[in-house]
């Protein structure tokens, strides 16, 4: 295929933010006594915060507002933002193609922190659009995020390649009808190819 434009999803694709995500989670569902796992938070990866209390929250039987506990999470979050690294091999292919494709971010996550997190690693300038959960209806594995980052980029999806971390992001990809690429296989090539 002839690739015309790239779309990242952030969180574990460009930011190696989910170890302190998790711990932001664990702090405010301890607060709440909420039950969640982490394997669950790592199954859930790119659906929104309010999202996942608002199933919780069903499940469990509780009273509490998602709204109110999702905010206090990225609060929680926040306070560990300076801890969080890029991921290099990633972040390096948007380094390699800047000023020759379009380039777009397409998370789960809301506007505000994105932004936050694509400035402390210094790359938020190397995309031309950043499409976040607030913007859509439908989450991953929904293809909607993703189509919308390829509209605004100006790029018809099938020319498009979108780099993703979990199960959901790249069944949205595909249902964009993009080509995806695993960053987990990725990481996974890196990390043995330094242990030979």
């Amino acid at each position: 295929m002839t690739v015309k434009a790239i779309i990242f999803d952030c969180d574990g694709t460009l930011a190696d933010t989910m170890p302190w995500h998790w711990r932001a989670w664990n702090q405010v569902v301890s607060r709440h006594g909420i039950q969640f796992s982490e394997e669950r938070f790592y199954a859930l990866g790119g659906v929104p915060s309010r999202d996942i209390l608002t199933t919780l929250r069903a499940e469990q039987n509780l009273n509490f507002d998602p709204l109110q506990v999702a905010k206090e999470k990225e609060e929680a979050y926040l306070e560990l933002l300076t801890h969080v690294a890029p991921i290099e091999v990633v972040v390096n292919v948007a380094h390699e193609n800047q000023g020759k494709l379009p380039m777009a971010v397409a998370s789960g996550g809301i506007k505000p922190i994105i932004e936050r997190v694509l400035i402390h690693l210094g790359i938020r300038q190397l995309f031309q659009a950043i499409v976040t959960s607030e913007e859509i209806v439908r989450q991953k594995p929904a293809p909607d995020i993703f189509l919308e980052a390829a509209r605004r980029l100006g790029v018809p999806p099938e020319f498009c390649v979108g780099y993703e971390d979990t199960d959901l992001g790249m069944q949205a990809i595909r249902a964009a009808g993009m080509h995806a690429i695993d960053v987990r296989e990725l990481r996974a090539a890196r990390s043995h190819g330094a242990l030979k």
